[in-house]
């Protein structure tokens, strides 16, 4: 079934179960937050460029208002709520607005193995940056998200990512890009120390 929502290009992927913070300061998204807002009404984030806009997003539902500024800017904080596509941009409004399809995913569960694979992967790359995710809440269905969400991986893989319609084939793909993405930090760390080592590059 076919919503219109408020939209909000940004240049990031939001996923599923994931926090985003924004500053709003441009009139026309003070106008659409202040209608979120006293409308209890959710509102689209999706990766625009200079040019062009993703077909898929994530709705986004605000969850704390951290502060408010004299002149109505705001900081809060959003969660990323449920993914959709866009059917159609509507432009009669200051800010943009898009009739949706909200997207489910396909029934199936991943392996227990690609599950495994895909944690300890994370909590590799986590760990060469000295930092540790708690994934205790996460939803199982929705874990390629949380783990991504907390990655700096690159914003194309992450709309990937969005796009698709199955867990397993998530995780799946996750893997593979951290298979491959790790060992070329540990190169680029080691070619690092070396350099600075003692000014030689062996």
């Amino acid at each position: 079934m076919a919503a219109l929502i408020p939209l909000f290009p940004l240049d990031v992927v939001l996923f599923p179960g994931t926090p985003l913070p924004l500053h709003i300061f441009e009139p026309r998204y003070k106008e659409m937050i202040g209608e979120c807002l006293a409308q209890n009404r959710v509102f689209g984030v999706i990766r625009a460029g200079e040019q062009s806009m993703a077909e898929v997003g994530c709705t986004a539902e605000i969850v704390t208002v951290v502060k408010e500024y004299p002149d109505g800017r705001l900081d809060l904080v959003a969660e990323g709520r449920k993914r959709f596509e866009v059917l159609s941009v509507n432009q009669e409004r200051s800010f943009l607005q898009a009739e949706v399809r909200l997207i489910d995913d396909e029934p199936g569960t991943p392996s227990q193995e690609d599950t495994a694979r895909a944690t300890q992967l994370h909590s590799e790359l986590l760990a060469m940056a000295s930092a540790q995710q708690d994934l205790s809440a996460a939803d199982p269905s929705l874990l390629s998200f949380y783990l991504a969400a907390s990655l700096p991986l690159d914003l194309d893989f992450k709309q990937k990512l969005l796009s698709l319609r199955s867990e397993a084939g998530r995780l799946s793909l996750l893997i593979k890009y951290l298979e491959q993405l790790i060992p070329n930090l540990h190169r680029a760390a080691r070619a690092r120390e070396k350099a600075g080592g003692n000014g030689n590059v062996h």
